[in-house]
């Protein structure tokens, strides 16, 4: 039986991913950050859902600890999902607010990784999947500390790459474009607990964020559902050659290669442009 560990899996892109590996037979252990979360998914069948907050290093320790012990030190995958937005300028982003953003994207990722190697190291295989953007390549305004995040993902897994090369380990990064998922409405909640809206010279851009956040159903064209991007992800993590990149929705395969043609002056005017109607 397959094994994997999933972080993040409460709703969206983790939660569907987790249901899809159950049913095609794998062994998944569902980490979520809050035990009410763990209970349902227990009692919606994952039987291995446990708690797991990326930003407690005790508790990754923890968990692998469990993994290890229940599993015989056996670990197929690990998909490094939990993660939030923060939105807001640069320049009214706190050291604070920079600090939780990158506590849960990048070094709750990074953390589980390193335990997930010790694992694959000893048994000589290993699949790493973590879960970037289309902001971790394409930078788009009033989103510098979810950009700077996921640019950071995209800079350790290119690394960790090399590193594992020739070892039947392997990394893929998934950069999805706009998700229905919640990720705007937990957004809205670190957008208001950390930015000063008021006293901001950003103001009148920021209410047409909280516009976006506060918006029901899909806000951004081309959105793809969460099961069709957790397929995806199911694809990563079985395929026998695995890709190092899965660009996920028209937007981020669009801007991809615009990335690469463009002259930088063009390319800035058109993610300026992108966000006009504050899609994702």
């Amino acid at each position: 039986m397959k094994t994997i560990l999933i972080t993040g899996c409460s709703t969206g892109i983790g939660y569907d991913t987790a249901k899809q590996l159950h049913a095609m037979g794998w062994r998944v252990f569902a980490g979520c950050r809050r035990p009410e979360d763990v209970e349902r998914l227990k009692h919606e069948g994952l039987a291995d859902a446990l708690k797991l907050d990326v930003t407690d290093s005790g508790n990754i320790r923890q968990v692998f600890q469990y993994i290890a012990e229940t599993t015989g030190g056996h670990l197929d995958a690990l998909f490094c999902n939990a993660g939030y937005g923060q939105a807001g300028a640069v320049e009214d982003i706190s050291r604070h607010a920079l600090r939780e953003q990158f506590e849960t994207n990048v070094f709750g990722a990074w953390e589980c990784i390193s335990e997930a190697m010790r694992l694959f190291r000893r048994q000589g295989h290993g699949r790493i999947l973590v879960n970037s953007s289309i902001l971790g390549f394409a930078a788009m305004p009033w989103r510098g500390a979810y950009n700077s995040s996921k640019f950071a993902l995209e800079g350790m897994c290119d690394t960790l790459r090399h590193e594992v090369a020739g070892s039947n380990i392997f990394v893929s990064l998934i950069e999805p474009g706009p998700i229905a998922t919640r990720f705007r409405p937990n957004a809205l909640i670190k957008f208001k607990q950390h930015i000063d809206i008021e006293n901001s010279v950003h103001q009148a851009a920021y209410q047409a964020q909280l516009n976006r956040l506060e918006a029901e159903g899909s806000v951004a064209p081309f959105t793809m559902s969460s099961p069709d991007c957790a397929a995806v992800c199911v694809k990563a993590l079985t395929a026998g050659k695995p890709k190092a990149r899965y660009l996920v929705t028209f937007p981020t395969i669009l801007f991809w290669y615009l990335k690469r043609i463009l002259p930088t002056f063009l390319l800035d005017r058109l993610q300026r442009g992108a966000v006009k109607g504050q899609g994702k």
